[in-house]
């Protein structure tokens, strides 16, 4: 039988060992708190954390004071594939940095390197690229955009076309343009019609009654000649 002297002394290991175990549930729970807060508080840091590989802007020709702009910006590494693209096309920094501005100012990604480099190595200007961009006119309109510029189209009837479908209005195709430039009509008249919102049905007719008539008048010279 243990003596009271033992039994006191194991009594007191007891509740010292209650008393610091209570303690240190205290401090667990005192520091618990605010330790989950800053875990909750670095989480999305953790994203930020992560630096860009910007290597492709610099392999692509890029300036240091671009690429460092561009951070500023929160380029993703994703933005980068697509902006080396448009850089290795010949765009110029300053575009680049503009093309991504625009995208973010939509609170999108700039993810149009492939519409912007076929554009410029057409041999679409860098300002009127820069204007699609802000009417965010490319997606699929883009490869009609090249084919109007391969047509011969200017810079100013692409535009106009860019500008009637960004708001969504009815605007003659750019075959149906060409095919009118190539009847006759001037630049002027084919500018009054976009602006007018002559639809492509439209144009076609027009296109249609020009060549009927050329044929009318054909077959009247070709009689002519034949008589004498």
């Amino acid at each position: 039988m243990p003596s009271p002297a033992s039994s006191w002394a194991s009594a007191r290991r007891d509740a010292y060992a209650r008393k610091s175990a209570g303690r240190r549930r205290r401090l667990f729970a005192v520091w618990l708190a605010p330790a989950l807060a800053l875990i909750v508080l670095l989480l999305p840091g953790c994203k930020r954390l992560h630096l860009t590989d910007t290597r492709p802007l610099d392999q692509a020709g890029m300036w240091y004071g671009s690429i460092q702009e561009l951070r500023t910006l929160g380029v993703t590494d994703t933005e980068v594939a697509e902006l080396a693209k448009a850089r290795q096309a010949g765009v110029s920094d300053a575009a680049c940095v503009e093309l991504v501005r625009l995208a973010h100012g939509r609170e999108q990604p700039f993810a149009d390197g492939d519409a912007v480099a076929g554009l410029r190595r057409v041999g679409l200007s860098e300002s009127t690229t820069l204007e699609l961009a802000r009417l965010g006119q490319f997606g699929l309109w883009a490869g009609e955009t090249q084919a109007m510029h391969l047509a011969g189209l200017s810079d100013q009837i692409l535009l106009g076309v860019a500008r009637r479908h960004a708001a969504s209005q009815p605007v003659p195709s750019g075959a149906s343009l060409a095919q009118l430039r190539d009847a006759g009509m001037s630049e002027g008249g084919m500018l009054d019609l976009i602006q007018h919102g002559t639809t492509d049905q439209q144009a076609q007719e027009m296109i249609e009654a020009h060549r009927r008539a050329t044929a009318s008048t054909g077959f009247v010279r070709y009689h002519r000649r034949r008589r004498r």
